[in-house]
């Protein structure tokens, strides 16, 4: 039985439908599929670099705060007094009173203990003392401003806690000065 062209046709299609029917279903779906997951993955990986990218700037950012304050920490305990050197403070306070015309009644040191939360903090170093000196002194008001000034270019962390005047009646033209000043003291 010979087949008439018309089924021939019919048959030559259908095996076309059938073999794109199998190239699509055996080796196109499967391909894209796959190229839709490299494609996802490719898309997770950017993402992934971009919040690297993102983390590596933080990172330097960071880096460079600490280097900051490390080197603020530096300058800190360089200007912290050491045992000796507040004896040779005590003795600058006086002298520098001399060429000023100014008259030291007393200078008294305290040394006041540091909390401990504080030591928790970091703030402070644990065999660090705290040492409030408080001076009276007599003064013109001027001369006490040069002094003042004198105290606060010291290359030492000093702070100027209390400063109370009065006027003075023994010393007319002076003033009477209480002076508080507050140091850290890092034992050797």
């Amino acid at each position: 039985m010979a087949m008439k062209r018309r089924e021939k046709i019919l048959l030559v299609a259908a095996l076309v439908a059938l073999a794109i029917f199998l190239f699509d279903r055996l080796f196109y779906t499967p391909q894209h599929r796959r190229v839709l997951r490299l494609q996802e993955e490719v898309k997770a990986a950017n993402h992934k670099l971009s919040e690297l990218e993102i983390l590596s700037k933080g990172l330097k950012t960071s880096e460079a705060g600490i280097d900051l304050l490390e080197k603020e920490l530096k300058g800190l305990t360089d200007r912290t007094l050491r045992g000796e050197e507040f004896r040779a403070f005590l003795r600058h306070l006086a002298r520098e009173s001399d060429p000023l015309q100014m008259k030291i009644i007393s200078i008294t040191p305290f040394e006041e203990k540091i909390a401990p939360s504080d030591e928790k903090k970091g703030t402070v170093s644990p065999d660090s003392k705290m040492v409030t000196v408080q001076l009276v002194l007599h003064s013109t008001f001027a001369k006490l401003e040069s002094y003042l000034k004198g105290v606060d270019g010291l290359p030492f962390l000093v702070q100027i806690d209390s400063l109370q005047m009065e006027r003075n009646e023994e010393a007319q033209p002076l003033l009477k000065v209480i002076l508080g000043l507050k140091m850290y003291i890092i034992p050797l």
